[in-house]
């Protein structure tokens, strides 16, 4: 029997980085088989289901590292940026983080309908992550005080989903934007 708290061994480590990564690179170039990414890691197909047992498993995997690099976004953001430029280029970050999701929309459908992982818990995460921005700025006066961080995330999503046609981006920016001038104190 195995001891849960025990680290993992150091090339069980390495194989379980590599395959996020061959994953990650993999899901963004379109669809993708458990066989090609075992590949572009370097690993075999056992090495790869002995870590992510379904294609679900790797997916729910990928993103929640993700969610959780996006949240610590902001606050690296914020440590190198006054709190508005941070908010701007946080927002920025999500668009594309959004938009890496729509690669991998069909197996995260199935990670969402067996309830691993919710919507409602990204949010609340996303919302944390933007808060510390928000504080931040209401303390130096450029944010207003009034502005809640899930509104922030839910705007941004629906500001995505209204723009993620063909030349979007463009459009996209500049609501960003606008989103922006509604949050500075004047």
């Amino acid at each position: 029997m195995s001891n849960p708290s025990r680290r993992p061994r150091a090339d069980a480590e390495r194989n379980r980085r590599r395959l996020l990564e061959a994953g990650r690179a993999a899901f963004a170039a379109g669809p993708v088989t458990m066989e090609q990414v075992a590949r572009d890691a370097g690993v075999g197909i056992g090495t790869l289901y002995r870590h992510f047992p379904t294609r679900e498993a790797l997916v729910e995997a990928l993103y929640r590292e993700e969610l959780e690099q996006m949240c610590a976004s902001a606050g690296v953001l914020l440590a190198k940026n006054e709190p508005i430029r941070a908010l701007r280029l946080w927002m920025d970050r999500f668009a594309d983080y959004v938009t890496a999701k729509q690669e991998m929309a069909d197996a995260l459908r199935a990670v969402f309908a067996n309830e691993t992982v919710t919507v409602s818990l990204a949010r609340e995460e996303l919302s944390v992550a933007v808060q510390t921005v928000l504080d931040a700025g209401v303390a130096n006066g450029t944010l207003r005080d009034d502005v809640r961080a899930d509104d922030i995330v839910a705007s941004v999503v629906g500001m995505f989903a209204a723009t993620s046609l063909a030349g979007g981006q463009d459009q996209l920016a500049r609501m960003l934007d606008l989103l922006i001038d509604a949050v500075r104190k004047h």
